[in-house]
């Protein structure tokens, strides 16, 4: 296919790629998140993805920027993508157990507790009038908004959410062999809680069983007078879900072919339902001679850190697809 599933219909003039980091406990499950060198340690990921995205390297961490099997994280895909438009991302803690080490604009809000255990985010109403009147400022600086994120374990809670709006979603893992018992049992012990207990409303839905990452997004996307587009797979469908519930505009959602060929998910049917049309990006990373991006067509990684949507930004601001690749290639190299 094309590098992009359609063509692009705006050229932003000042865009902002906003990655939102937030933590959740369930990534700390074993098992259930391949997004960290162990489960206690995903909670650093978010930091050290911002590390390597601002700095080129990871400096709180001795740690590679590529899994054991040697793919690149979709963080250094990002990261080229930022040296080749010349943006700097605009960084949002949304909610962090540990402190960032790069500057983010902070919500001061907590991250995500366990949902089998209490309510995941009780403070998801001030985090969406937050993310609105952040949102609001941002309209006055840009004239398009790309969120993307950076929550370990988020899959689940994307499950989670979807399930319990109505949606029989199955979502992706950044692992190829995807931990489906794992988020099948937390997603029918969650969704059975909140029917007992008779919670519909999207934003309590979102209190009960999601990460700090989703009121936060919709409440820019409230906010936000410009053009959103939501960078990241299963996660923005929750997002998405949860906006549409919310009588919001829903955004266009921006990922990679990748998330939308994963057999062991749903994607497009999904994203259909909601009312969403993706656009795909397709960098046809099994062509470019690196064995540790030719991962990505087997299932390994397949989106994250707004990777898609950076690339997709990229062609939106004039850059061809070998240039894209390019940038890529020469960002991963200087880590060999």
């Amino acid at each position: 296919m094309a590098f992009l599933s359609e063509d692009i219909s705006y050229s932003p003039e000042r865009p902002v790629f906003a990655p939102i980091l937030a933590n959740t406990m369930l990534s700390t499950v074993p098992g259930i998140s391949g997004a960290g060198p162990s489960p206690e340690k995903t909670v650093f990921t978010p930091i050290l993805d911002s590390e390597l995205i601002v700095n080129g390297r990871i400096t709180s961490m001795p740690i590679r920027p590529d899994t054991p099997t040697g793919c690149p994280t979709p963080a250094t895909i990002t990261r080229a993508m930022m040296q080749l438009t010349g943006l700097t991302p605009f960084f949002i803690n949304a909610g962090l157990v540990h402190p960032p080490t790069i500057p983010t604009f902070d919500f001061y809000g907590t991250a995500g507790g366990d949902p089998r255990r209490g309510a995941a985010v009780p403070d998801s109403e001030a985090l969406y009038l937050k993310g609105e009147q952040l949102g609001s400022l941002i309209s006055h600086l840009s004239d398009m908004l790309v969120i993307g994120e950076c929550v370990p374990g988020g899959t689940t809670t994307a499950l989670c959410v979807l399930r319990a709006l109505g949606y029989p979603a199955r979502v992706s893992s950044s692992m190829i062999q995807n931990p489906h018992s794992q988020k099948e049992e937390i997603a029918e012990l969650i969704t059975r809680r909140l029917r007992d207990e008779g919670i519909t409303e999207p934003l309590d839905i979102v209190s009960a069983t999601g990460d700090p990452m989703i009121p936060v997004a919709c409440g820019m996307i409230k906010g936000f007078s410009g053009d959103v587009v939501l960078a990241g797979g299963t996660q923005m469908l929750s997002v998405a879900a949860v906006a549409r519930r919310l009588d919001l505009h829903i955004p266009r959602v921006v990922t990679t072919v990748y998330v939308r060929d994963d057999p062991s998910a749903n994607f497009p049917e999904i994203a259909d339902a909601i009312g969403v049309a993706p656009i795909y990006v397709d960098p046809e990373f099994g062509e470019l001679g690196h064995t540790g991006l030719a991962r990505y067509c087997i299932g390994e990684v397949k989106e994250g850190m707004g990777a898609g949507g950076a690339m997709y930004l990229a062609a939106a601001l004039g850059h061809s697809p070998s240039r894209i690749r390019e940038a890529i290639l020469r960002t991963i190299s200087a880590y060999s």
